[in-house]
């Protein structure tokens, strides 16, 4: 997911990623220097996009633009557990994991047999493998460990275990997923001395 836009010069480059508005983009800390954007195409849908923004010199300079899956009913600014919404928000990405070995990752990573989907997905998709690589989203959980941590600070009606993980081709209950070539494009680049973070919405919302 890095590289860079055909044609783009430094000059060029924009001084904050694309669609991302002043009230969003004023809870991205100053020392981040690599943002993973992913922008839904509604408020209520479960498709989105997902480009990540490295930072060098005075712009951001985008990856290629990758499909992605977001929670079955869209979005929400307040997160509750079952909702079947994703959490809108500027989340770390501290930590990684997955059923497979560390595919060259900088995170710190956790590989444990726990990290298994079983069932089928709201369209009857199989879920198996979905797990196999994972980046927790620092949403209502306890960074600097294991994805399947489940400290929850903010209680555990709020909801958890939100991770970025591989696509199953349907939606989500609340993560965010992504081809499985991407996933692994994606645990290659992030660098936890960049301070990654993701931004998540609805593209409405991070307009604002």
């Amino acid at each position: 997911m890095t590289g860079h836009t055909p044609g783009a010069t430094w000059r060029e480059a924009p001084r904050r990623p694309p669609g991302l508005g002043p009230r969003t983009w004023a809870g991205v800390p100053r020392r981040s220097r690599q943002v993973l954007v992913v922008t839904g195409r509604d408020r209520d849908a479960p498709d989105s996009t997902a480009v990540l923004y490295e930072r060098t010199g005075p712009g951001w300079r985008a990856g290629a633009s990758r499909p992605a899956h977001n929670a079955l009913r869209g979005w929400t600014d307040h997160h509750w557990e079952g909702d079947l919404r994703s959490p809108i928000g500027v989340y770390a990405l501290t930590d990684a994991g997955g059923r497979l070995p560390d595919p060259g990752t900088r995170l710190p990573y956790h590989r444990s047999a726990g990290f298994v989907a079983s069932g089928t997905g709201f369209g009857g998709e199989p879920l198996a493998g979905s797990f196999d690589h994972v980046i927790a989203i620092d949403y209502n959980r306890e960074p600097g460990t294991s994805p399947l941590d489940r400290t929850r600070p903010l209680g555990p009606e709020r909801g958890g275990g939100i991770w970025l993980h591989i696509d199953h081709g349907g939606p989500t209950r609340g993560c965010v997923s992504l081809g499985a070539g991407p996933m692994t494009e994606l645990l290659r680049a992030l660098d936890p001395g960049l301070g990654p973070v993701v931004v998540m919405g609805d593209a409405a919302s991070l307009a604002r």
